[in-house]
């Protein structure tokens, strides 16, 4: 599983998902938890952590957002090649589940469907640690 020392971006612009969001994380243990409010926002932010030289290890992005969607940002994050392979969860609505497979072609690591629970996120987090570690 991710390291409780994993340094984590989340990317949405309602500030209560944010906030629910940073709630499950720390009850399952991580302590570097950083948000952004949206794809522009976070792109803005792993830039800065990059050049900090401290660099994000996992991205938590909802999909609908304005100035820049999370497809769009997760897109951005691909063309970068140290961050090709940067985990990256979307989340999603149920109604816009038939555009997980588009996420899945851009390069997204997993999705998660809102409303967000915390037994599924930890259980998104556990397989996509599983299928980074077994693809390096």
């Amino acid at each position: 599983m991710f390291s409780a020392n994993t340094r984590i971006l989340i990317v949405d612009d309602m500030a209560s998902l944010r906030d629910l969001l940073k709630a499950y994380l720390r009850r399952l243990g991580f302590k570097h938890i950083t948000e952004a409010v949206d794809g522009r926002d976070a792109y803005q932010t792993l830039i800065a952590s990059k050049a900090a030289g401290n660099s994000f290890e996992l991205i938590i992005s909802d999909w609908n957002m304005p100035n820049m969607t999370g497809l769009e940002l997760l897109k951005l994050v691909r063309s970068v090649p140290e961050w090709k392979n940067l985990p990256f969860l979307i989340l999603t609505t149920e109604n816009e589940k038939e555009k997980v497979m588009e996420a899945v072609v851009a390069g997204a690591s997993n999705y998660i469907v809102k409303p967000v629970e915390e037994k599924v996120l930890q259980d998104k987090l556990l397989r996509t640690w599983l299928k980074i570690s077994q693809s390096s």
